[in-house]
């Protein structure tokens, strides 16, 4: 008789989600799905609000990425402002943006998918986390914790806090970068590049020791989607969307983002949440495009800086003249943007502008509607706002990068299940690396929805008329 397996929660991402794994009588799968259990309020409840309060409310969204959405928040206003932001107020928020891109990253991949990688997908659950990885390789997990603690550090000396700061407004910023902060971050780059460089080899070794299951590991193709600079390169704060297909061929390109939604378009589905964006021009579901990390390296055509541009070559390297298309390879394209943006900081850091005292800009009138679109640590984040005369917010639409990666990730549940599941045996590890799947793309469900509730740690082998025939409890 068919079976159910439910996996519930996913473990090791932000937010609420679960997975369930149907089986024929057989005990083959025959379909998996990711199932986002909670739901998003934030665009109904910020209505009624004036759009200059958006960067802070859209902020606590999220713990993880509030500087993203303060960000994009705070883009919208300007161009409801109608003004362009002054270059000092541009750099610093470009300076912070960079440090949040690090953080974030480091956070991925040493503390959510090391464990995984580094002491294997059938390790002890009970050790297969970051505190197992302290104590089986303190090194690497200090290297880490040090990436991240750099990333937040440029966070703060430029945004004055490391989590949700009120530093970026419509218009520009409301502080300028003390000569202290500017050396004190730095002085931190050396390091912080070692720290990037080594995690890549880190990354490049497990490839190398694990050739098989990283080519059948939700290897798939699709369209990817993103912002590069005009001339494309790898971009995370500005630019214009550009999506190339499967076989690599650009499909869009140089498109304004306050257009994207002539080339995006959403449809939802009954079993999530979570609506799914896709490619127009293609259609649902063929159209579902992926984004983040692997989406940008395989839309990008060079790095602006060294290091991360001769890992970018050797990142496409892979593809053979196509997009890199294994779900695993994400950590290698995260390991990498995670050097870019330690190099741009440097960069950044070290133009004579950045300590400019010309940061806001000011208007005597508004636009109706304003869009801002930034490339978050997961992937393209759209803030769409429609106000009113006096500058309340009539309309809000979001687009968050874990929207946009979700079809893919119900193709990467999917295709694990399929590869890795026996439903006459059922084993954690093999359950593991269908969430590991999921963690690859790094999810934020909490961007993307927004709900109070508890979830059971339990994993269940349910039969057709609800009979439990097998348990297995987290923790």
């Amino acid at each position: 008789m068919p079976k159910t397996v439910t996996i519930e929660p996913v473990t090791r991402i932000e937010g609420h989600a679960k997975v369930t794994v149907h089986l024929g009588d057989d005990g083959k799968v025959e379909q998996a799905r990711m199932h986002v259990v909670e739901f998003r309020g934030f665009e109904k409840f910020c209505e009624g609000r004036h759009f200059s309060e958006m960067p802070s409310i859209t902020a606590r969204i999220c713990g993880i990425c509030p500087i993203s959405h303060h960000l994009a928040a705070s883009k919208a206003g300007d161009a409801i402002l109608g003004v362009p932001v002054p270059p000092t107020a541009h750099k610093l928020r470009e300076l912070m943006h960079m440090g949040q891109i690090l953080q974030s990253h480091a956070l991925s991949f040493f503390h959510l998918s090391a464990p995984d990688l580094l002491l294997g997908f059938d390790a002890d659950p009970a050790k297969r986390n970051i505190i197992g990885l302290i104590e089986e390789k303190p090194q690497i997990a200090l290297q880490g914790i040090q990436l991240r603690k750099f990333g937040q550090e440029i966070i703060a000396r430029v945004g004055g806090r490391r989590i949700h700061p009120t530093f970026s407004l419509p218009g520009g910023v409301n502080q300028t970068l003390a000569p202290g902060d500017r050396d004190a971050i730095l002085e931190g780059i050396p390091a912080a590049i070692a720290g990037c460089q080594a995690a890549i080899g880190l990354i490049k070794a497990y490839y190398a020791e694990n050739a098989e299951d990283v080519a059948r590991f939700a290897n798939f193709p699709s369209p990817y989607g993103g912002l590069v600079t005009a001339e494309g390169a790898l971009e995370h704060y500005d630019g214009y969307l550009r999506f190339v297909g499967a076989d690599g061929g650009i499909l869009e390109d140089g498109v304004d983002p306050a257009e994207y939604l002539s080339v995006i378009a959403e449809t939802t589905e009954d079993w999530s949440y979570l609506k799914f964006p896709y490619y127009k021009k293609i259609g649902y579901p063929e159209g579902a495009y992926r984004v983040g990390p692997l989406g940008r390296l395989n839309i990008a055509e060079s790095a602006r800086t060294p290091l991360a541009n001769e890992e970018l070559r050797a990142f496409k390297a892979l593809g053979n003249g196509k997009p890199v298309e294994g779900t695993l390879y994400y950590h290698y394209a995260r390991l990498i943007e995670a050097l870019y943006a330690v190099e741009r900081a440097q960069q950044l850091a070290e133009d004579p502008e950045i300590l400019g005292s010309d940061i806001v800009a000011t208007s005597q009138s508004l636009r109706q509607r304003g869009v801002g679109v930034i490339e978050a640590p997961r992937g393209t984040l759209f803030h769409d706002y429609t106000v009113d005369e006096g500058g309340r917010l009539e309309k809000v639409n979001l687009i968050v990068s874990t929207g946009q990666n979700n079809v893919a990730m119900n193709r990467a549940v999917s295709s694990v299940a399929r590869t890795y599941v026996d439903g006459t045996q059922l084993r954690e590890g093999m359950l593991n690396r269908v969430e590991a799947a999921i963690r690859a793309y790094d999810p934020c469900l909490s961007c993307s929805t927004h709900a109070i509730g508890q979830m059971p740690l339990e994993v269940e082998l349910v039969g057709p008329n609800g009979e439990k025939l097998d348990r297995v409890v987290r923790g």
